[in-house]
């Protein structure tokens, strides 16, 4: 069984809507949700908060691992390729390998991803 990790109290009541600033907007959050699929209707207020801390705890992970790669080149300025470097290291970040791979868009917008290859799974 898992363990209660130092985030534990986000499901159990530690966050509510009204405590505490929240780093990322909600309602895009909840916009970004509701757009994920047809049958996603209703989204309770609670969601987009712990969906805004899973971001925050996200973008942390891969700042800290692409900071590692960046201190390692004996840099001080995080670029784009330290990130792309942090991600095809981690398993992890697998799903994000296509997004940073070189042989992609050179500069361009990556494509939307295919709903369809997440229900599948």
């Amino acid at each position: 069984m898992r363990q209660a990790g130092t985030y534990s109290g986000i499901l159990s009541g530690g966050i509510s809507g009204k405590t505490g600033p929240h780093l990322l907007p909600l309602a895009r959050i909840k916009k970004i949700m509701k757009k994920s699929g047809e049958d996603v209707k209703m989204i309770s207020g609670e969601s987009p908060i712990v969906f805004s801390k899973a971001c925050e705890l996200f973008i942390k992970e891969l700042t800290q691992r692409s900071w590692m790669v960046t201190m390692q080149g004996k840099r001080r300025t995080l670029n784009k390729e330290d990130v792309a470097s942090a991600v095809m290291a981690t398993d992890l970040f697998d799903f994000l390998v296509n997004l940073v791979s070189e042989s992609g868009n050179s500069g361009e917008a990556p494509p939307p991803l295919e709903l369809d290859t997440f229900a599948s799974s």
